[in-house]
């Protein structure tokens, strides 16, 4: 699966402290091999604009969109409690 990066992704990416930034690096790696991967915990978000969320690590979420091919990277922030 090809892979691409919104804008405030990429921002919100940049701002994330460097073990965050690493552990999504592993994480998009095996979300893009298999999006059911269990440590992705993988799930819609938002049904109405087909977004979808994952796990970076305990206390950080992506949210990003599958669209043929691509999977497009929409945020990256730390999950609210």
């Amino acid at each position: 699966m090809k892979r691409r990066y919104a804008q405030r992704f990429l921002a919100n990416y940049e701002a994330a402290p460097i073990r965050i930034q690493k552990a999504f690096d592993k994480q998009s790696a095996l979300l893009l091999n298999d999006l059911r991967h269990p440590s992705l915990r993988a799930k819609k978000y938002n049904e109405a604009e087909d977004i979808w969320q994952a796990r970076v690590t305990r206390d950080w979420r992506c949210y990003f969109r599958i669209e043929g091919d691509t999977c497009t990277f929409l945020d990256i922030m730390a999950h609210p409690k």
